[in-house]
């Protein structure tokens, strides 16, 4: 009997292990892309019914957020499409908004729902450090690393057994979802995972970028320029789910001669 319950409780586990099409790195995916989608739409809508949007008619940080985002966005779509890979970005329908908020954050759900909070800018200070950032973020959607952390928590919950089910409806996925992908959320239940995928979306995001023509080096400026933001009251990188910037921005340095293949700068 025990047997048969170990089998039936890891056989999803091998359903759902796949390559992801970004990253290369098998994964696990427990939940419907589609579903975590039509979640996200909701819990977007919803945040920014709640906070003041700033209007791209009015105001031109807004418009360049938009800009840069969309920029990200073609490039991308592009780049898959030629790859024969354009099912990565199936259902996405992206939104690119900038909210006033004093929050130094920005982030991105399933689907291609972005928000940059007006905090970030004074870091960022121009466009390519902003798409740095919104590669990053981006790059967390696409390579679906929330996915893969909302199936490791609903593991520990036991509740793998619902592969190819739907989820919106069920209560304990819900609240999952919120607490991965809820705004301020933490998004890291697996330490260690999730410095891995900090890492890349730090990759992927840089080659996004400079994908848009924007430039990569651009980003050792802006990690640095978060470091000091910080006033050194990070916690140890043992105890963060995020790198310790030394580490990152060395990383980053790694990453760059890649990168910068892909780079032709902008046409403003």
């Amino acid at each position: 009997m025990k047997k048969i319950i170990i089998v039936l409780f890891i056989m999803p586990l091998f359903v759902a292990c796949s390559r992801n099409a970004v990253t290369g790195r098998n994964q696990l995916s427990l939940l419907p892309e589609s579903q975590l989608q039509e979640m996200a739409v909701a819990e977007y809508q919803s945040f920014l019914s709640k906070n003041n949007v700033v209007s791209t008619s009015t105001n031109r940080d807004a418009e360049m957020v938009r800009r840069v985002g969309s920029r990200i966005a073609t490039a991308i779509t592009q780049y898959y499409s030629k790859q024969g890979k354009a099912d990565v970005l199936n259902g996405y329908k992206w939104e690119f908004n900038l909210v006033d908020n004093k929050e130094v954050n920005a982030w991105c759900m399933p689907g291609g729902k972005v928000v940059v909070y007006t905090g970030l800018l004074p870091v960022t200070q121009n466009e390519a450090a902003l798409a740095v950032v919104l590669g990053h973020e981006i790059t967390h959607a696409v390579a679906k690393h929330g996915n893969e952390r909302m199936s490791q928590e609903m593991l520990t919950q036991g509740l793998g057994a619902i592969v190819n089910v739907a989820t919106a409806g069920n209560q304990k996925v819900n609240s999952i979802f919120n607490t991965v992908y809820g705004p301020g959320s933490q998004l890291g239940y697996t330490l260690p995972n999730s410095r891995n995928q900090e890492y890349e979306a730090d990759h992927y995001g840089l080659i996004f970028s400079a994908m848009a023509g924007y430039n990569p080096r651009e980003a050792i400026t802006f990690w640095e320029r978060m470091a000091a933001a910080s006033g050194g009251q990070k916690p140890p990188e043992i105890l963060s789910t995020h790198p310790a910037d030394a580490n990152r921005i060395e990383k980053i340095k790694g990453y760059m001669e890649e990168a910068l293949k892909y780079y032709k700068p902008v046409n403003k």
